[in-house]
């Protein structure tokens, strides 16, 4: 498969061969479905807590005698249906964690790749150093590019320019490509 190469004012400069056991994956939406939902869950940190009636201080006493009150029965003023009284069912500290086989998790990456290199989403880009780390550099070559929405731009490098260019775009992203993952 070719991808057209791009320089930053958005010409096409040449083109780069890519291998079809890479871009020529078909999609499959299941399984990136299943890798979205993985990696969805396994973001969540599963810290939120309530009190149970077991757990709430006071209401050691039973508030007052069983028969002849008039007033219905109660063992405690804890309870959850009292007011200060425990939460019923409520959340506890749990792990969201799922994990799929590593060669999904890579098919699924293939497969989303794929895609968004048939829809020409995939932009490949000659060199991106000319921004000088000026936000109003990196939007001018986004905009020279065509790009709009969420982006994410991958760089061979950790580049400190770059990263502080797009801080402050909103809904792009940088990574180094060694952090550009199947996970």
């Amino acid at each position: 498969m070719q991808l057209e190469l791009r320089n930053t004012e958005g010409g096409v400069v040449g083109q780069v061969k890519v291998s079809d056991a890479l871009m020529g994956v078909p999609f499959n939406p299941s399984l990136v479905h299943q890798a979205m939902v993985m990696y969805q869950l396994n973001r969540m940190q599963g810290t939120s807590s309530t009190k149970t009636r077991a757990e709430v201080a006071g209401g050691g006493a039973k508030p007052w005698k069983q028969k002849h009150t008039g007033r219905a029965r109660a063992g405690s003023n804890r309870s959850p249906i009292w007011r200060h009284g425990g939460i019923t069912f409520g959340p506890k500290p749990r792990s969201h964690r799922r994990d799929m086989p590593k060669r999904m998790r890579l098919r699924a990456f293939l497969c989303t790749l794929s895609q968004k290199a048939r829809e020409n989403k995939l932009i490949v880009v000659e060199d991106i150093r000319g921004v000088d780390g000026k936000t109003k550099n990196l939007i001018r070559v986004l905009e020279a590019l065509n790009i709009k929405g969420s982006t994410l731009i991958v760089t061979e490098n950790p580049d400190g320019k770059i990263i502080s260019s797009a801080r402050n775009v909103p809904r792009v992203w940088t990574l180094p490509v060694n952090l550009l993952n199947e996970d």
